[in-house]
């Protein structure tokens, strides 16, 4: 695979997992968070690590389920979870996991779309839903969403550390 899948495919995996340029790794900065830390809210009108963990996984699910065919939609999921303040050490281990699998099952999906389809347009423009780009706009977008969310992380992080 030698299209501009590769290179989303690569900036994804730096992002998630390490050697991103914007700094760490939504994975380097969940090291040592626990189920305590990743609830609580140390900026009281924002989110915490736990519903900032939900939201990058859920969209990166939504994306996926549009690299397969679905319209676009909000992810199954919810776009933000309620608030959420009480987390024990086996949720917080699962929703790690959940972002893990919508991670991985990204990538294979990209893997897999057609590369003649990625100039293809996706809907009509409805920021919300990030739609009326292209599938490779699309999963650009995923990138730079991910990213701002990862700096989130990191803040917060440092500040309860």
């Amino acid at each position: 695979m030698s299209d501009s899948r590769q290179f989303i495919i690569d900036q994804l995996r730096r992002l998630h997992v390490g050697d991103a340029w914007h700094g760490p790794s939504l994975q380097e900065a969940l090291r040592g968070v626990t189920a305590g830390m990743a609830v609580a809210r140390p900026v009281p009108s924002a989110h915490n690590i736990a519903e900032l963990v939900h939201h990058v996984g859920a969209w990166a699910g939504e994306v996926s389920a549009r690299l397969r065919g679905r319209t676009p939609q909000m992810p199954d999921e919810g776009d933000f979870p309620p608030p959420v303040d009480i987390l024990s050490d086996e949720e917080w281990t699962a929703l790690r996991s959940r972002l893990d699998d919508a991670h991985h099952r990204l990538v294979v999906d990209i893997q897999a779309f057609d590369p003649a389809r990625l100039a293809e347009r996706m809907g009509t423009a409805d920021a919300p839903l990030g739609t009326g780009v292209s599938f490779e706009g699309m999963l650009h977008g995923l990138v730079q969403h991910d990213a701002y969310h990862a700096g989130q992380v990191v803040l917060l992080a440092r500040a309860l550390r």
